[in-house]
């Protein structure tokens, strides 16, 4: 679904790609409702993964995914967010010598206890494109070493796709808003499925309590999702549902429909927060954490956790300052982008794929094993990023520090005496180079 403005601007370039569906949340069958809606071709290949553990679905996916690129040779693979399938394409083509191209690059909640997180570390950490989202997620790529000419900031692409469909999601949602006999900005709509949250009996109480609370004065709109429906069943904590309107997973939609017409989300998705602040819509995290910290820092977005009566104690804050919290936000540039993020990545793949990819390709033979240094910009003054690199070969600018502040060392960037910049390279160069710096 996020891919869908990607594959589309591909399209219009008429560039030759194949469509691959790994088919590891729903069969493709299950999931048609979205290809018909957002306009997608048929998938070119069904790896049919389906549901497992974390090892059976990652291990299924790459040996499905290696026999397919055995069958089309050398490809540029593009993979999206932080499912087991980009941890699965990410490995397939470190072995396969394929260039790996992630998408929603350098999202970090820095909780490794979630599998989201450690596959999107692992991703990038292999990735030789990094097409991310915000400049936040560039910096924490290169504080992890990614190199600068590695990461483009192409913008979210669910801001393509929210704005793309937000006419005909309203009127899919309000025929639905009818069925269920409610009214614009009278409901809130619920979404919970992260393990952390469901598959831990306290934790899954201490939410549907709230909730079940919550809706004796507000009418909760509650998808809910397979696995979270088994473990209330399992759990013995079907009576606090009771009051929730509880309805089967939606289409994309249907479900875009509710959300934009809702007092405001309570969720523990991630793509949910990324939506509700391209809607200005109150969003209510029943998380501790978020790798979407643009959402909070904009105003929209409230971390909770798991707790009953801080999440009646938000939601009470997000009911009485709710005009207030939506004005604010309309009045701000969406820091997700500006529904763009698809056409970016599809010119950058289009040249990629015309003019080859150079890769640094180290060789410490002669100068010994590399390191990182910081180093004054005073000597530079006015030399640009391009400029400094053809002057000391072998030397790369990281990261720049702005009196603290971290910056993006862009090639036309122009050195300020008052920057400390990060260097890498190998030792003898950076002491022969700078020694008189240092």
């Amino acid at each position: 679904m996020k891919l869908s403005s990607v594959i589309q601007g591909l399209s219009r370039r008429n560039f030759d790609f194949i469509f691959i569906w790994s088919g590891q949340h729903y069969d493709y069958e299950m999931s048609k409702i979205f290809f018909d809606e957002l306009n997608l071709p048929e998938p070119d290949y069904d790896l049919d993964v389906r549901s497992g553990s974390h090892a059976e679905q990652t291990s299924r996916t790459m040996v499905k995914l290696e026999r397919v690129l055995k069958d089309i040779g050398k490809s540029i693979v593009v993979a999206e967010g932080d499912t087991n399938t980009v941890l699965a394409s990410a490995l397939v083509c470190a072995k396969t010598d394929n260039l790996f191209a992630h998408v929603e690059a350098g999202l970090r909640s820095y909780d490794r206890s979630m599998p989201e997180e450690i596959n999107r570390i692992v991703a990038g950490a292999i990735a030789s494109v990094h097409f991310a989202p915000t400049t936040r997620a560039a910096l924490n790529l290169l504080y992890e070493g990614v190199f600068p000419h590695r990461i483009f900031i192409t913008g979210n692409t669910i801001v393509d796709v929210v704005l793309k469909c937000k006419d005909t999601a309203l009127s899919k949602g309000g025929k639905l808003l009818k069925e269920l006999g409610l009214k614009e900005r009278e409901y809130a709509l619920v979404t919970v499925h992260r393990a952390e949250n469901v598959d831990i009996k306290s934790r899954l109480r201490e939410i549907l309590s709230a909730l079940s609370l919550i809706s004796k004065d507000t009418p909760l709109v509650f998808p809910i999702h397979p696995r979270t429906k088994k473990r209330v069943e399992e759990f013995g904590l079907k009576d606090y549902l009771k009051d929730l309107a509880i309805v089967k997973p939606l289409g994309y939609f249907e479900f875009l429909g509710l959300l934009t017409n809702s007092l405001f989300a309570i969720t523990d998705s991630g793509g949910v927060q990324e939506e509700c602040l391209t809607l200005c819509v109150p969003c209510i995290t029943v998380r501790y954490n978020t790798e979407r910290p643009e959402t909070v820092e904009a105003g929209i977005n409230f971390l909770t956790g798991p707790e009953r009566d801080r999440i009646i104690r938000t939601v009470d804050h997000v009911i009485e300052k709710n005009h207030e919290i939506r004005n604010r936000v309309a009045g701000m540039l969406n820091p997700l982008g500006d529904g763009r993020a698809g056409k970016r990545i599809a010119d950058i793949l289009t040249k990629i794929a015309g003019e080859g990819w150079q890769d640094y390709i180290p060789d410490f033979r002669e100068t010994g094993e590399p390191t990182y240094r910081l180093i004054s910009g005073t000597n530079f003054e006015g030399s640009t990023i391009s400029e400094f690199h053809e002057r000391f070969k072998g030397i790369f600018i990281i990261l720049i520090y702005d009196r603290g502040n971290p910056l993006i060392p862009y090639s036309d960037t122009i050195i300020r005496s008052r920057y400390s910049l990060r260097v890498f390279g190998p030792e003898l160069l950076i002491r022969k180079y700078f020694r008189q710096y240092l």
